[in-house]
């Protein structure tokens, strides 16, 4: 059985993508930062699955406890063959540059860029024993092309930093069988992120082209896809799930 490690996989746009690995026959590690009683609901939610679902409380801006959760994974399921970054901190307010307070930027570039870091240097080594590995991480709309996005700068920075390691580890571990993608959701927001599909299609949303929101169920779709055995030929690759939306320019 393939086992999958999800970073903040309890809520938000993990939360679909952790139901969708244990129904395809993963078993799943997941980690949460500090809410228990999300965990406690999901534990009885996903009940049947329990031979192959563990938690594991981890805050993934400190090495150490990356370390660990790590460490747990691997010594209860003794593999781990997809790593999905679903962890990243964001700033909603609207802010431009000069106006972060420092802890807001290192914040910003520790959660998603340099715990991302962390994690593939210690599980790329187990990826490489086994000869497989399927490497996720998630961007934003435009990513791959490092635009400037007004009142999101440190965001930004972080997950264009993050196209360019994605797609180096893309080329340093393909030899071992290791593909890294990255998924960019489009405009998901509130309860959409933990939303099916059949459920957005229930309201129109005229914010995106094709006529209904983005919901967590889209991004782990997606997911599903690019850790897929024989998806091994897709990598490096960008991903946007996005029904068409233009993210950046509509804060203009």
């Amino acid at each position: 059985m393939r086992h999958a490690f999800i970073t903040a996989g309890t809520k938000g746009l993990g939360l679909q993508v952790t139901e969708a690995l244990l129904v395809n026959g993963y078993s799943v590690t997941v980690t949460f930062r500090s809410d228990e009683e999300a965990v406690k609901k999901l534990q009885q939610r996903w009940n049947q699955y329990k031979q192959h679902l563990q938690f594991v409380q981890a805050d993934v801006t400190k090495q150490e406890e990356i370390n660990r959760a790590v460490d747990v994974a691997f010594n209860r399921f003794n593999r781990i063959d997809l790593l999905i970054n679903n962890a990243g901190p964001y700033v909603f307010e609207r802010k431009k540059l000069v106006d972060y307070e420092n802890d807001e930027w290192h914040n910003m570039i520790e959660g998603n860029l340099t715990a991302v870091y962390q994690l593939l240097k210690k599980v790329v080594p187990i990826m490489r024993k086994q000869h497989f590995g399927r490497v996720i991480t998630y961007g934003f709309q435009g990513a791959n092309s490092a635009p400037g996005w007004i009142y999101r700068s440190a965001y930004a920075a972080a997950k264009v930093g993050l196209v360019s390691l994605m797609k180096t580890v893309s080329i340093e571990e393909a030899e071992y069988g290791i593909t890294a993608n990255m998924v960019c959701p489009g405009n998901i927001l509130g309860e959409m992120k933990e939303a099916t599909i059949e459920e957005a299609r229930l309201n129109l949303d005229s914010e995106t082209p094709i006529g209904r929101s983005g919901t967590g169920e889209d991004i782990a779709r997606a997911i599903l896809f690019l850790c897929e055995e024989n998806a091994d030929m897709v990598t490096g690759t960008v991903l946007e799930v996005t029904g068409g939306v233009d993210v950046i320019h509509r804060y203009r």
